[in-house]
């Protein structure tokens, strides 16, 4: 499978969750998340996602310059869109790329690192599943709804979790 497929795999459980839940759900402050909703996980998948497409064009990512869209965590069916547009955004060829980071919270410490394309959608892929197992959680706060069995988990523990099994 391909780094595309497995992120429109994900981008795919994600909209199917989303699809389940209802605006308050969504934006339910969680105890077991330190009170982040769904709806802030979400946003802040999308906008890595964002941000990458944006250095894509520029050369230079830099995830903590990325815009922050209250909406899209705020409007499921906003976060739906701009799940389904993303979807159609990953699919380009590789490319050299620069990673920019502020290491402090002064900023005063940055760094500047060689990337490219396909190396920044794993770090994204590997996010988005960490995110979602946290989405995982706060959903099972607020609903009974019931997720795949490999919402929010890794690849990797899957098929751990396979070789275990037998």
């Amino acid at each position: 499978m391909s780094i595309h497929k497995s992120i429109g795999f994900l981008f795919e459980q994600l909209n199917e969750a989303l699809e389940e839940l209802t605006d308050q759900q969504y934006q339910y402050p969680s105890s077991v998340l330190s009170n982040a909703t769904v709806g802030q996980h979400l946003r802040h998948i999308i906008e890595f996602y964002m941000e990458l497409n944006k250095g894509y064009e520029t050369g230079t990512v830099n995830y903590d310059l990325r815009q922050r869209d209250h909406r899209i965590e705020t409007e499921k069916s906003f976060a739906i869109e701009n799940i389904k547009a993303l979807r159609l955004q990953f699919n380009k060829p590789d490319r050299a790329l620069r990673l920019s980071a502020n290491l402090s919270a002064d900023k005063k410490l940055q760094a500047d690192f060689s990337t490219n394309y396909y190396r920044e959608l794993l770090y994204n892929l590997e996010h988005t599943v960490h995110h979602m197992a946290l989405i995982r959680i706060g959903i099972q706060e607020v609903s009974s709804i019931k997720l795949p069995p490999q919402f929010g988990v890794a690849e990797s523990t899957l098929a751990a979790r396979k070789l275990c099994a037998q």
